[in-house]
């Protein structure tokens, strides 16, 4: 205990007294409350204090939650300044060496995210007698979990050691490597690409190399799809000779594994492998790999190849692109549009556009286009969505009147399909098409359909009319909406059918706000007032509703003058729904009236 005299003129004993109480709290929230204000504690402590005391007390005392524990991982990583600067950032390792052996693997990653970043602040030294023997403790300790923790910190200290400390290093990795226990081998597997950026060539080629064959020949598929993750890296640094020799074998199993799993993490690495590997090897190599993936068995490979198809092609040698594409690319993918997966259909469909720039407008014409029409076609929406929202790069490879002469008619055959599900589908394509392929084709082939939907017979389809108008006068504008739209639906206010009646109503609820006040005024309002007659009560009492609706967009006279006299006409109705909604009308625009 401290004397009485002594608690007056030192203070500083305080903080760690009461973070001791908290952290043997029995409610967690207090402890990791503790926790997170540790750099608080230690900067009233100081940093001398922080190193004798407070670091070894953390050490000591940690067996807890594992959120409290990954709290202190955390915080102990921006701890340096803390304990005084670099010079005595190697105390820090202690309570990081054991947070890297819990079982949670969450605390292990961000104790070896913080060792990593310590590591940095380590001088060559310090390097040599603190970190390595961490890093050799870990490599060799009991627990499996101490060794998996130790693979993530090769990468960080290797380059700046002696040579002696490297040629050590380079053997713990490999024994790793070899390491009994499936999840050592997987965790030393996913560094063996990040170590290889700091080895020496030469021991990449006589150290490095034999250990990714051999873990891409492991037993487990969870180990060999993480040795492909190493490929990349590995065929980035090496000439093109070496790779060759020393990658590529392994490369081509793992393209053919037994596993999808393994399949598929190439199929989805397939870029950056093409990169790294670079183009002579892509030519001989990778266009038979990228073929039989197209081709595979399972379609989460097919569909992870069919997704990386354009990026492929577009890094092909210009010299042999054409070819490749018309010869080894094209037939896979004319299968893959008829796929009897839609995920992989889909994947396709979201790239396929994209080779229409690489092909030409020849090409493009004679084999591409027929796809995109059965794809335009497919059951699934899906795969008709992609094609739709990719249409640009094709517009402008063979022109909109060579578009508009093969894409319209399947366009317009969908939007009268007999299924409404299917017209359904179409409708919402239709701002986006709209978009594609700008107002003059709009008007002339697809403004006609736009306005048939209106008076489809299924309600659904009306509905959707009518909020695709609104999204066409928000592209267009309200002077095209004049011209294309307008007239048409004040002929449809004198339809015969009342049921096309309320549909109009319902048109100018969508329009009326995107119109603007001059246009809504002289042109919308005397429609809706004329309809105030009606003899049925049903569209009566939608022209109170669409009143209140337009009413904001009124000019004010207006308001006035027209508005309030129908409506009061209405609420005397005969009919008392009608009398409803045109009674609840005037109590909401009671404001507007007003200001009017």
């Amino acid at each position: 205990k401290m004397a009485s005299s002594e608690a007056t003129t030192d203070d500083s004993l305080y903080p760690i007294a009461v973070l001791i109480d908290e952290l043997r709290n029995e409610d967690v929230q207090l402890r990791l409350n503790s926790i997170k204000k540790l750099s608080t504690i230690a900067l009233a402590l100081g940093v001398e204090r922080t190193r004798s005391e407070l670091i070894p007390f953390l050490t000591d005392t940690i067996y807890d939650e594992d959120e409290v524990l990954l709290a202190l991982a955390e915080q102990l990583g921006t701890f340096t300044p803390l304990v005084g600067g670099p010079e005595f950032v190697h105390c820090l390792l202690p309570p990081l060496e054991s947070l890297a052996t819990v079982e949670e693997t969450v605390v292990r990653d961000k104790a070896v995210d913080s060792l990593r970043r310590i590591c940095e602040e380590h001088n060559t030294e310090d390097l040599e007698t603190h970190f390595v023997p961490l890093v050799k403790r870990l490599a060799v300790g009991d627990w499996f979990t101490s060794r998996t923790s130790a693979c993530g910190l090769f990468s960080v200290c290797y380059p700046r050691l002696s040579v002696a400390t490297k040629a050590e290093l380079r053997s713990h990795f490999r024994s790793l490597c070899q390491d009994d226990t499936p999840m050592v081998r997987r965790a030393a597997a996913g560094k063996l690409g990040e170590f290889a950026k700091v080895v020496e060539v030469d021991y990449l080629k006589t150290d490095l190399i034999p250990m990714f064959v051999a873990l891409a020949q492991d037993e487990q598929d969870s180990v060999r799809l993480l040795a492909v993750e190493a490929c990349v890296s590995m065929a980035g640094l090496l000439q093109q000779e070496d790779t060759e020799m020393l990658v590529m074998p392994t490369l081509r199993q793992a393209a053919e594994d037994k596993s999808w799993r393994v399949r598929y993490m190439v199929a989805d690495r397939f870029i950056d492998l093409q990169k790294a590997v670079g183009p002579e090897i892509t030519k001989t190599d990778l266009v038979p790999a990228f073929q039989s993936l197209l081709k595979d068995v399972e379609a989460e490979v097919r569909a992870a190849a069919a997704g990386k198809v354009k990026d492929f092609c577009q890094n092909v040698d210009p010299s042999v692109q054409e070819n490749v594409i018309m010869n080894n690319i094209l037939p896979c993918v004319k299968e893959l549009v008829t796929d009897g997966n839609q995920h992989v259909k889909s994947a396709l469909a979201g790239v396929i556009m994209g080779l229409s720039p690489i092909l030409g407008k020849e090409n493009t014409v004679n084999h591409l286009l027929p796809l995109f029409l059965s794809q335009l076609k497919d059951e699934c929406p899906e795969v008709r969505l992609n094609i739709i929202s990719n249409l640009d790069c094709v517009n402008e490879v063979i022109g909109i009147q060579q578009l508009s002469q093969s894409l319209l008619p399947a366009i317009v055959e969908l939007a009268e399909d007999t299924k409404w599900r299917v017209r359904l589908a179409i409708i919402e394509y239709m701002p986006l098409l709209a978009g594609q392929l700008g107002v003059d084709f709009f008007n002339q082939s697809l403004s006609k359909l736009c306005m048939t939907w209106l008076v489809d017979h299924v309600y659904a389809i009306r509905e959707a009319a009518t909020n695709n108008l609104r999204k066409l006068v928000e592209k267009f504008g309200s002077e095209w909406a004049a011209q294309n739209v307008l007239p048409k639906i004040n002929a449809m206010s004198r339809d015969g059918n009342y049921l096309h009646r309320m549909t109009c109503l319902a048109c100018i609820n969508v329009v009326g706000e995107v119109c603007g006040k001059d246009v809504t005024t002289k042109t919308l309002l005397p429609t809706v007032l004329s309809m105030a007659n009606d003899n049925v009560p049903n569209v009566r009492f939608n022209v109170a509703k669409t009143l209140q609706i337009i009413g904001p967009h009124i000019e004010k006279e207006s308001l006035h003058s027209q508005v309030k006299s129908v409506l009061d006409r209405l609420n005397d109705d005969p009919d008392t729904d009608v009398k409803y909604f045109a009674s609840e009308a005037l109590t909401a625009m009671t404001p507007l009236f007003a200001s009017s």
